[in-house]
This record gives structure tokens, sequence and C-alpha cells, in this order.
């Protein structure tokens, strides 16, 4: 029976010790010394506190050492929380602030911005470690048996309606169940080179830590500067001879509109996962198209559920007006399709997605009330507790069975992989930056934008206004399309009527 995630690693260790683990540019470590640097940083956290099952913050760029701290904070029996370096710093301190974690990673050079923000914060510095103290080793032995299997392994991020993101713990079993149902039904083979472009805060590079330890795959990073440079990542790919790929479609769509998998070969991939948002048809055909020897397998599932909790591979052909399934449910996961009366929906009925099993994630990090709203009662089963997860997602089951997503039942969305609550843009623009009295935030599912409606007399400079929101948000939550308007619409209740305003981008 396997308790938690670094019982993979200690196999691997046993077998592939001096096999490259992470490449990172020009700088690689094998096995071996990403174990040894995780267990000497793992001795610095336990001799810096006692503290067990806590969040413990890193804040570093994408890179081996950022892979270090995460493994180093699962061996001293505490939770890795990621931070993204490229956040507004109003942001990073609503999250720590919430989350208090008990220490923070990070290196001499981005510590002046750590203590800007919360000068109280004890940091640990990676690149001034010593020698591990040679009387930890047992420490951290001791720490490992300490773990069960429902303890939390990472809190991940994700957007709240308040202005202040919510933490997502996900546990040890949810991601011990998803790799070994991943590795037997998707066929994870023992020589993966993972090309990874997600960033630290996204659930998928914690999967891949785990194809890292429990199949001693080799992980390529891929930096994310380069989004923008699709045909710069496609040629580290092919350098790099990258078998498998689990990304956003954002950057896949982009690649196709650019037909640059006919002008770089991949003679490598052999598997391409993707997740996070709806990819369009007539771009996957692109890739399916140029690529018929590759396996693509669209996943589904909202961060807090551990990874996924449907997939579908794609071995049929999909029409380019035909959406692609999310598919079935993931083994050992239960998907209910709700409608309003919380009965189950029927064949070509639509209802909301909601799921109960393993890969539920424990909550939210010191927000009983929100954890609450969305972990409830299973409504079917009113003879014990029983927790689902309310996603908010509409979907619906078709006559063979594959479940087809339709939209979101309320204001989150996902965009550029990332899900955002578009009421937090409102909540920046209109309370904390005061830049206009009323506004509204819509997303354009067909062109992929977030737009924003707002009432302002006073014609401020759209420029203006871009620079002011990506002071305090992440560029991705930015609006990229500007209205204002002399009164937004109002419904017979007084309220903005977001209906018609989406309807007005949707068309």
């Amino acid at each position: 029976m396997q308790i938690n995630i670094l019982e993979y690693l200690s196999r691997t260790l046993k077998n592939k010790a001096e096999k490259t683990a992470i490449i990172d540019g020009s700088q690689s470590v094998t096995f071996i010394e990403l174990d040894k640097k995780a267990r000497i940083l793992a001795s610095h956290i336990i001799n810096f506190s006692s503290a067990f099952n806590k969040p413990v913050a890193v804040y570093l760029p994408k890179s081996i050492n950022s892979v270090v701290a995460d493994i180093a904070i699962t061996y001293s029996g505490n939770a890795y929380m990621n931070l993204d370096v490229k956040s507004p710093s109003i942001r990073i301190g609503n999250i720590l602030e919430l989350i208090q974690p008990v220490a923070l990673i990070t290196t001499v050079a981005l510590s002046g911005q750590i203590k800007e923000l919360n000068n109280e914060l004890p940091l640990i510095l990676i690149d001034e470690m010593g020698v591990s103290p040679v009387e930890c080793a047992e420490r951290i032995e001791q720490r490992l048996k300490m773990i069960i299997d429902t303890d939390p392994l990472c809190i991940i991020n994700t957007s709240g309606s308040t202005g202040t993101p919510k933490g997502v713990v996900l546990h040890h079993k949810s991601f011990i169940d998803f790799t070994e149902w991943a590795i037997e039904t998707l066929k994870i083979s023992e020589d993966e080179i993972v090309g990874s472009l997600s960033p630290l805060v996204f659930d998928i590079y914690s999967f891949e830590l785990c194809m890292l330890m429990a199949k001693g795959s080799t992980i390529t990073l891929l930096p994310d500067s380069l989004a923008p440079y699709p045909a710069r990542i496609l040629s580290l790919l092919q350098n790099h001879n990258v078998s498998f790929l689990f990304w956003v479609p954002t950057i896949m769509v982009n690649i196709a509109n650019m037909d640059l998998l006919t002008k770089i070969s991949l003679p490598g991939l052999k598997t391409i996962w993707f997740a996070g948002e709806v990819f369009p048809t007539q771009q996957f055909n692109y890739w399916k198209k140029n690529l018929p020897d590759v396996k693509f397998v669209n996943l589904y599932g909202p961060i807090e559920i551990t990874l996924d909790c449907t997939y579908f591979i794609v071995e049929r052909e999909i029409r380019s007006d035909e959406p692609l399934p999310i598919g079935y449910p993931c083994r050992n996961t239960d998907v209910l399709i709700l409608k309003d009366n919380n009965e189950l929906a029927g064949v070509n009925e639509e209802g909301e997605l909601c799921v109960r099993g393993t890969s539920l994630a424990l909550g939210y990090y010191n927000n009983p009330e929100k954890t609450a709203q969305a972990f409830v009662q299973n409504p079917l089963n009113n003879s014990y507790p029983e927790i689902i997860y309310r996603t908010g997602d509409i979907v619906w089951k078709n006559q063979t069975g594959e479940i087809i997503f339709k939209g979101r039942k309320d204001s989150l969305v996902k965009h550029l992989g990332y899900r955002i609550e578009l009421g937090e843009i409102e909540h920046v623009i209109i309370n904390t930056l005061k830049i206009v009295s009323n506004a509204c935030v819509v997303y354009n599912h067909s062109k992929k934008e977030i737009t924003l409606f707002y009432e302002d007399r006073h014609n401020i400079p759209v420029a203006d206004m871009k620079r002011s929101i990506a002071s305090v948000l992440p560029k991705y939550m930015v609006p990229s399309v500007f209205y204002n308007m002399e009164m937004l619409p109002r419904n017979v209740n007084g309220k903005i009527d977001r209906l018609k305003l989406l309807q007005e981008v949707n068309v």
C-alpha cells in the first residue's frame, strides 16, 4: 500500500539513480543529484521549523531549484505552495496573508521583494544553503513515517471573487490514485521525455513531478518566456526528442494557426494530453492530421479535482463543427450530472457536472465558508455524509455515453489555461483601484477575450486602465477589450444585465 508520493522516488532511485531527471537550458541533474539537493533543503526546513502538514511557500522561477524546493518540502512532511514570481505584489501579498505559510523558500536576489510584502515571514534562501546536518537524516525518515495518504501535498491558488485567490488543498492519495490510473490506462512508458511548459502554479506541473518520480521520466523545462514564440518551443522539443506533452490548448491553437507542424518535425513525440480549456476542433484536427501516430487525450477537471475527472482518447474522426468530448470518468471517480432539481440528467439532458471520490481536494485553505459552498453533501445520498464537488460546469451526455462540455454555470471561466473568477477582476477595478464606479466583465468564448464594459465620464485612456489593472492582477486576467458605456444595461431587478452583455460579445 502506497502512502506518499515520495515512495515513487525511492523506487526510481534504486533503478535510475544516474539517469537525467531535469533539463533546464544548459543545466541538468540526475535523479541521485536531485534527491541529494532536496534532502539537504529538507534538513534545513526541519531545522528551521517543527511544522508538520503546514504550507511552505516557494517564490522561485521555474527551474531545477523550484523542483528541488517542492520535493524538499514534501520530505519535510509539509505542503508546498508555488507562487508566480510574475504576479503583481498585491496578489502575492493577499495569498500570503490568507494562507500564512510557516516559511518561504526563495533566493537572495528575490528576497527583497518578499520582505517588502511581509517582513515577518521567515525566509529560507536556497542559494545560501550549506551542507545538510547529519543528524537530520533520521528526522527526515521520521517525518515520512508520520505522513498518511490524506495529508496535504500541495496548495494551488485559484481566482477568488473577493480579490483574494482561494488556496485549493490537494493530498497525496489523490495524486497517487490519478498517477496509477494514468500509468495503466493511458500507458505512460518508462522512457518518457516530458516537455514541461505549464507554470509552477498549475496542477499539470505537479503531475509532471509525479511522472518524474513514478516512472523516472526526464522533465525538460520550457521557459515561460517562450510562450509568445511557438516555433522556438517546437525546436526545443525537437532538439530534446520530447515524447510527452501535457499542455493547455492555447499554445497549440497558435501553432496550428501558424502552420508550424509542417515546418518543424517532431519524430520523438508519442503522446499529447491537453486540458484547462476548450480546444477548438478545427485546430485540433490540424494537430491530428500532421501527427497521425501520436495519441491525443482530452482531459477535463477543475483544480478542485486531482488532476482531472474525465478523459477522452481521440481515436475517431471529429468533425470541425463538433465539440471534442470530455469523455468518460477516470477510474475511482464518479461523475454526477445534476439538473436544477438535483435529479440525475438523462441522455441529451443538460446539467451541472458534480464529482465524488478520492480525487476531491480537501477544501480551500483557511476558507471554511467557500469550502462549504463548493464541497457539499451529495443530494442523492441522505444515509451518511458524502461530499461532492459542484463544478459549476454545464455538460450533457450523448447516446454513446460521451460527456460533452457546454459552458459555465456562473462567472468562472477558463482562459489561457487559468481558471478565472470574472468577479475578481470587477472587484479590483471598482473596489481596489477605484478606476470606475461601475463595471461588468464578461468572456467572449469564441474569440477567447476578457471584455470589460464600464461607465466612465472622465474618458480615462484604455492604455492607462490596462496599466493600472496589470499592477494588481496577472497579465492573463487583464481585459483585452474595453467598452465605455453611458449606462450599463439593467434587468427588471435593477441589476446589471450580464446575459445581454454576454450575448453582445458572443454573437
